[in-house]
């Protein structure tokens, strides 16, 4: 799950590049003795992340690059040299795993979900489309609740919910960013149902067809949020104390940023294959408003 409405992030813990995001990581909510181990993950991410979608390079590059950050993860597991390509990534998570016991498991997770992006731009179900979120958005909550040291099976099913919600939330946002790319994630046969076809996708047409699509898409990723509404408390009680308060209202920003970006979307009529809605200030008020008095 990516913690947290918008904070800035000192400037040790910045990630290696300069990315929009509504839900930036190691904000001030978070319990200080985490800050670095979540900037860590983080910065591990966005890095790989980077190497699936940014620049020009070819996708055989991507893979072979993406293959070799996985060799050098493992190595990091299992306090081995890597190959020293990315250090001030390994050099800030190597000791956070060692500290944690972080599964680097749920790390090469992030990492297929990457590789998944290079090589492939359609999903045919929705079932497909959730197996990538699982992989590309659940591992970060997951981790994060390690970190926590939450490990209970109802907690991890409620952190999955919301992660996944959080991922689908930014494919629906993004439509006018993802398309032009030539990836589409919503499901082939959410098309169907409501009349829409490639063309009109590709096209970015904004019709009743393609809005109700959108619509329903958002509708489904709310409903999958509210399933994780209990978690902070969760959270809250396992921590305890005033480190269990703030990573409970920490969480709680999460789902309210969420579900932020989906009214903005109902706002717009879910027009967003034309138009991109984003969180600025005063969405950051609204977001912590909801968040404390949840």
């Amino acid at each position: 799950m990516h913690p947290g409405p918008s904070h800035s992030t000192p400037a040790a813990l910045q990630p290696p590049s300069s990315h929009y995001e509504n839900f930036p990581v190691a904000s001030v909510l978070c319990p200080p003795r985490l800050r670095p181990a979540i900037a860590a993950i983080y910065w591990f991410a966005r890095t790989a992340d980077d190497i699936a979608d940014e620049g020009d390079a070819r996708p055989a590059q991507r893979l072979q690059d993406l293959a070799a950050i996985r060799e050098d993860l493992f190595a990091a597991a299992e306090d081995r040299p890597g190959s020293g390509r990315w250090p001030g990534v390994f050099g800030a998570l190597q000791p956070v795993i060692a500290e944690f016991d972080l599964p680097a498991p749920l790390l090469a997770d992030l990492l297929s979900a990457f590789e998944q992006d290079v090589v492939k731009q359609r999903y045919a179900t929705e079932a497909e489309l959730l197996d990538y979120c699982h992989r590309s958005a659940d591992p970060v909550g997951r981790l994060l609740l390690h970190l926590y040291g939450v490990h209970d099976a109802q907690s991890l099913d409620q952190s999955d919910n919301i992660c996944s919600a959080l991922q689908l939330i930014n494919f629906w946002q993004d439509l006018g960013v993802d398309i032009p790319r030539g990836r589409i994630y919503i499901p082939r046969e959410l098309w169907a149902a409501h009349g829409v076809d490639e063309a009109q996708l590709m096209a970015r047409e904004v019709n009743p067809a393609t809005t109700n699509l959108i619509a329903a898409c958002a509708h489904a990723a709310r409903a999958r949020m509210l399933k994780g509404l209990e978690l902070p408390a969760r959270v809250a009680g396992r921590l305890g104390g005033f480190d269990g308060w703030r990573a409970a209202l920490e969480l709680r920003c999460v789902i309210q940023g969420g579900l932020r970006i989906l009214d903005k979307m109902e706002a717009i009529d879910h027009r967003t294959l034309a138009r991109r809605p984003k969180l600025g200030a005063w969405d950051a008020v609204v977001i912590f408003w909801k968040a404390l008095f949840a």
